[in-house]
C-alpha cells in the first residue's frame, strides 16, 4: 500500500451502498457549486482591481445572487455568504467613491 489513501470498504447492506452512490452524485454537485461561487467572486474582485466600476457592479449584482442560492442550499452558512456580500459591496462602494 504505497498510495497515500487507504481503500475504502464497500458497504454490505443495500441501504449503506445506496448511501454511497448518494454521496458520490451529492459531492460532485457540492463541489460545482462551490467552484461557481468561487468563479463569481473572483469575478468582482478582478472587475475592483482594474478600477471598471460599471463592470464591478454588475459583477456584483450577479455574485449577490449565486452567493444567495448557495447559502440556501446550505453549502456556505448563511452568515458567510452574508459577510462574503458584505465585504464585495464595500470593495465595489470604495471603487465608486475613488472614481
Amino acid at each position: 500500500m504505497a498510495s497515500g489513501k487507504p481503500t475504502k470498504k464497500n458497504p454490505r447492506l443495500a441501504s449503506g451502498r445506496k448511501r454511497a452512490r448518494q454521496n458520490v452524485k451529492l459531492n460532485a454537485a457540492n463541489t460545482s457549486l462551490r467552484s461557481r461561487y468561487r468563479t463569481f467572486v473572483k469575478n468582482v474582485e478582478k472587475a475592483v482591481l482594474t478600477g471598471d466600476k460599471a463592470k464591478a457592479t454588475e459583477a456584483f449584482a450577479k455574485a449577490q445572487s449565486v452567493i444567495d442560492s448557495i447559502a440556501d442550499k446550505g453549502i456556505f452558512h448563511k452568515n458567510k455568504a452574508a459577510r462574503d456580500k458584505s465585504r464585495l459591496s464595500a470593495k465595489v462602494k470604495a471603487l465608486a467613491s475613488a472614481a
